[in-house]
């Protein structure tokens, strides 16, 4: 399974840009959040923007790595909060993370696989591991390989249930992965802790700095 992420990590690290619908789905505070988000990502430097669908329309957030001092920029679309007009937000301030799991850093395809062979590494070392292959999967139209990692017990060393990541098997992208905790009983069902899916991906689009300006006409921020 590692050896198999590695794989997949070597074709992301081939990619200096791509653009994506991103679907987030986070257990924040007690409450599994959804969100959908078209996305604008380059490699170098590290750059994020992201366009809110539905619960938050109108939201924008842009990051560029080495710039603005290492701020997020973000407006709200609609609401009171949207008078405030553009504001700075520390990467890990709580008004960032108020319906986060992961920094803002921690988004991307590269980064995202990363944590996990960082995960099963680790879980690696012990046993009560179980990995299951799925060759002929599917998500939606897309072909996948999924690859599934259980664990029986709960063990301080293991931070989830069972972890299970998509590969479209045409790219050997990873466009999803799924974390499940471990249920309070035997009768219950692991409770999904995040999931984030990375569809429409279009890969070395050639994303310049404008798309990464405030600036951009076509952006909201003011």
């Amino acid at each position: 399974a590692i050896r198999f992420a590695e794989s997949s990590l070597a074709a992301v690290e081939e990619l200096d840009d791509y653009t994506a619908t991103l679907t987030k789905r986070e257990l924040v505070n007690g409450q599994l959040l959804t969100q959908v988000m078209n996305l604008k990502f380059r490699e170098e430097p590290f750059s994020v923007y992201l366009q809110y669908g539905e619960p938050h329309s109108g939201r924008e957030i842009l990051y560029v790595h080495g710039y603005n001092q290492n701020q997020i920029l973000a407006h709200e679309g609609a609401g009171l909060s949207s008078l405030v007009g553009t504001v700075n937000l520390d990467p890990d301030g709580q008004q960032a993370m108020a319906e986060n799991r992961h920094r803002i850093t921690d988004l991307g395809l590269k980064r995202m696989l990363e944590l996990v062979i960082e995960q099963w590494t680790v879980e690696s070392q012990y046993g009560e591991i179980e990995v299951r292959y799925y060759p002929d999967a599917r998500l939606g139209n897309i072909h996948c390989q999924v690859i599934e990692t259980a664990h029986p017990h709960p063990r301080r060393q293991f931070l989830y249930q069972t972890t299970r990541v998509y590969f479209d098997v045409e790219t050997q992208l990873p466009i999803r992965i799924e974390n499940f905790g471990f249920p309070q009983n035997s009768a219950q069902q692991p409770p999904l802790v995040e999931e984030y899916t990375y569809l429409n991906v279009q890969t070395n689009v050639g994303l310049a700095d404008q798309d990464f300006d405030q600036r951009n006409p076509a952006y909201q921020f003011r």
